[in-house]
């Protein structure tokens, strides 16, 4: 080991060295930048050179065709969808519900009918009753199956279906007591008659709205104006006449091939999907104004009709055993007035939306074997008032000597209003189909479109850039 002597410092003292001068602090490496800023870095630089800017044109150009087309895809598939669901779910569930109330009305006045004839209760009325019976079940079987996450029609059709059985077993026991000639007969059809006026009809209307509104709401939706849609294709075609004119400015050639089959090809979806929308608008417009909104008025006069003649014939069974809320007037026949009333107004407003000769001649129809009914009414009323039932009976149900009576009558616009319903229902049904058709293949047609817009763009820019090379 070698030792290293230190020199005397001058003065006599032992020296010592300097000590070392410190290190400096190491350089930190620079940071490593992120994968986003090293993008926006590029895309910078790009944007300096006419290639580059015309790369990221034509990247944005494609992507905002592409984003056209998804846009419009979306939006007209939930139209489509909203509009079939129209034709094939909600307006059959409503005309369904309608026709729930329908039956259960026709079951009560044809079993208080039967119940006027008692022991000479004809087949037909028996079967009749037990049609409309079954019809109602059926039916409710069907909503039951298709109310899906409806609440409210959910409800009611639990409802109808714990008191339907009720009433049918009332109406059998006003039936059995009124063949053995007892008077409780009247009085357990008046409880059945109660319990359809008070529980079972108004459960049916609540359901007949619950459905209706549910199809206004799609009926809505497939009338609703794509803007998105049409906003972004404005943005696209808008974006394409702008790099025409940019192209056309710095190389003072008009057009681009590809440029003008992009702007073509987006021109097109455009306006199929102004046009599609406006024709389904309208069709599905028609429906409702002339079909729905018609049905709507007719259904209800026919109801009116129903209750009507059910009054009618309890008058004749109550015999003033029931009286109205003024304590002096037969409640039956407070009922046959106002609902007459209300079969008049819904006749004048039918007939008002009628639009065609096969939809005014069944309504003008109706309105005539209104006017026979009342007269034929009024006739039974005055007899019943004199205490002369035997004169008043067939006045009201018919036999081989009254054949004009006011059951006839009341036939008569019975069968007008039901092929009314039948006529607007098909008119309905053709305008909304129209109406999907009218979007039909538009989805489909306008993503091929689209999808030939941005490919032309792109090899529009494409040949732009082969001028560098």
């Amino acid at each position: 080991m070698a030792i290293t002597s230190r020199a005397p410092a001058p003065g006599g003292g032992v020296s010592v060295p300097p000590a070392a001068a410190p290190a400096p602090p190491p350089v930190a490496p620079p940071g490593r930048s992120t994968a986003w800023a090293e993008g926006v870095e590029r895309l910078r630089e790009a944007a300096t050179t006419e290639p580059g800017r015309l790369r990221i044109i034509g990247a944005a150009l494609a992507a905002l065709i592409v984003l056209f087309g998804a846009v419009s895809a979306v939006q007209i598939s939930d139209r489509a969808s909203a509009a079939d669901d129209v034709v094939g779910r909600s307006q059959p569930l409503s005309a369904d519900a309608a026709s729930i109330y329908r039956s259960l009305a026709d079951a009560d006045t044809t079993s208080s009918s039967g119940f006027l004839l008692g022991a000479q209760e004809p087949r037909e009325v028996r079967q009749r009753y037990e049609k409309d019976i079954a019809n109602a079940s059926r039916l409710l079987v069907s909503a039951a199956a298709n109310a899906g996450g409806n609440a409210d029609s959910r409800e009611q059709i639990t409802l109808l279906s714990e008191q339907l059985p009720r009433y049918t077993g009332l109406i059998e026991q006003a039936r059995a007591t009124n063949r053995q000639g007892l008077p409780l007969g009247g009085a357990y059809l008046r409880y059945a008659n109660e319990q359809m006026t008070t529980q079972l009809l108004p459960a049916a209307q609540r359901l007949y709205e619950a459905e209706t509104a549910r199809l206004y709401t799609d009926h809505d939706d497939a009338r609703s104006w794509p803007l998105a849609s049409l906003g972004t294709g404005l943005l696209a075609i808008g974006a394409l006449v702008w790099v025409q004119r940019r192209n056309y400015r710095h190389t003072n050639r008009v057009f681009n091939h590809g440029l003008v089959a992009a702007t073509a090809a987006s021109v097109v979806v455009l306006l199929w999907l102004a046009v599609g929308q406006t024709v389904a608008r309208s069709s599905l417009s028609e429906a409702r104004a002339d079909g729905q909104e018609s049905m709507k008025v007719l259904n209800d006069a026919r109801i009116a009709s129903l209750q009507a003649r059910a009054g009618e014939n309890l008058t004749l069974i109550a015999r003033g055993a029931v009286l109205a809320e003024d304590k002096k007037s037969d409640k039956y026949d407070v009922d046959f007035t106002n609902n007459m009333k209300q079969l008049d107004a819904g006749l004048a407003v039918a007939l008002r939306l009628a639009d065609d000769k096969a939809g005014r001649e069944p309504v003008s129809r109706a309105v005539g074997g209104v006017e026979q009914w009342k007269q034929r009414h009024a006739a039974a009323r005055e007899a019943d008032l004199k205490g002369d039932y035997e004169a008043a009976l067939p006045q009201v149900v018919g036999d081989e000597t009254h054949k004009e009576s006011s059951g006839a009558a009341f036939d008569t616009v019975d069968a007008s209003l039901e092929q009314a319903v039948a006529h607007e229902q098909r008119e309905f049904t053709r305008s909304a189909r129209d109406g999907l058709d009218a979007l039909g293949g538009l989805v489909a047609g306008s993503a091929a479109l689209v999808v030939l817009g941005a490919a032309a763009a792109l090899l529009g820019i494409g040949r732009r850039l082969s001028e560098y090379r």
